[in-house]
């Protein structure tokens, strides 16, 4: 059985289709970032992002997740082509423009809360 930690970091299929609803499309491709070198196919798979990673006990819910295809998840999880910084701000203000009271102290797993 799943820990409450690694339960309250998972997506939840009903926070999945609001991460669906919202965003329709990578967040990346969307604003054409870094598209040379990508394979085809990867550009049309979907996953959801987490914004403060669950090793870091980011909380499964919209406002710490982003649609991305799995070229750019992968460049974002593996910070293999140096832009991790900047695809993170892009998201951070991506999650901002969602939420005006977007905090990324409340996208942490908190046991006392």
């Amino acid at each position: 059985m799943a820990s409450k930690r690694a339960r309250a970091c998972e997506f939840s299929p009903k926070e999945r289709k609001e991460i669906y609803y919202r965003d329709t499309g990578c967040i990346f491709c969307k604003q054409g970032y870094m598209m040379n070198g990508a394979f085809p196919g990867d550009l049309h798979i979907f996953e959801v992002m987490h914004y403060i990673p669950r090793s870091q006990g980011g909380l499964g819910i919209a406002k710490n997740g982003a649609l991305g295809c799995k070229w750019h998840h992968m460049m974002l999880d593996n910070g293999n082509k140096g832009n991790r910084q900047e695809m993170m701000d892009i998201f951070a203000n991506y999650l901002k423009s969602h939420y005006k009271d977007w905090n990324e102290e409340e996208l942490r797993y908190n046991k006392w809360r």
